[in-house]
């Protein structure tokens, strides 16, 4: 799935990731709000199934950003700049970005090194993207929730610690799984369905983001502060020791 602006050379450009079990087609809205803000975004539809891996679907990712630069899009009128790339996944697509980062920041890959990187509540992977994000020199965004010190699914805080020069934004009142859209059965089956306050606040953390870092453009410079408080969101405790697993079954059962 493409979405891109009406027009326009040289645009930035970013491949998204979507979370586990989820197709892309719950991600329409965020990719055509990037698209609103100049920036071509493209999800692949792939490693949908039950067991899928987070390798390959790093790899469908580094794919994505070789097409949507290697080929002229829309009319003929719309082009995406190969120094001006991102990477971006929501749950299971933010650590496969993170994994699709360190591989195309590797030596072999010199005119295809995403500028920015982006893991919107990333969750646990095997391997772990802790182990790839501590190699990572491209910046990154990590958003986390509230209640991820006790959820045994996410590792937004143990990913943060491990990326240098990542910024860390805790989404007030966010729902993880509510970023993907037009989950109208999730709640019958008991399962988290979409949720717009996440959704509209974690579009504009990403946009934000995405334009600092790909365009350069100095207006938003605070999306990439670490030591910004934006709205809707809370500063993480630079105190607060590391939650290892066991601390999180704990949580689980009081």
């Amino acid at each position: 799935m493409v979405y891109t602006p009406e027009s326009g050379f040289n645009l930035p450009g970013v491949a998204f990731g979507h979370d586990w079990l989820t197709d892309v087609g719950h991600y329409s809205a965020t990719l055509q709000h990037l698209a609103s803000w100049g920036i071509v975004a493209a999800a692949p539809d792939t490693e949908r199934g039950l067991a899928p891996s987070v390798l390959n679907l790093a790899f469908d990712l580094g794919t994505t950003l070789d097409i949507i630069t290697g080929v002229r899009l829309g009319p003929g009128k719309i082009s995406v700049h190969p120094t001006k790339l991102g990477l971006a996944g929501h749950g299971f697509g933010g650590s496969a970005a993170v994994f699709a980062a360190a591989g195309l920041s590797g030596a072999g890959n010199p005119g295809m090194r995403p500028k920015a990187v982006a893991a919107l509540f990333p969750t646990v992977t095997k391997p772990p993207a802790c182990q790839p994000a501590a190699t990572l020199k491209v910046p990154g965004l990590v958003l986390g929730t509230p209640d991820d010190p006790q959820s045994l699914r996410t590792d937004a805080l143990e990913l943060a610690r491990a990326w240098d020069g990542a910024v860390l934004h805790i989404v007030s009142k966010a729902s993880a799984p509510g970023l993907a859209e037009q989950r109208r059965f999730a709640r019958a089956l008991g399962l988290p369905g979409s949720n717009r306050r996440t959704q509209k606040t974690v579009r504009a953390l990403l946009t934000g983001y995405l334009l600092y870092h790909l365009t350069g453009d100095k207006t938003y410079r605070e999306f990439a502060d670490p030591e910004a408080t934006l709205p809707r969101t809370e500063r993480p405790d630079p105190e607060a020791p590391p939650v290892m697993p066991e601390d999180r079954i704990v949580a689980l059962l009081k």
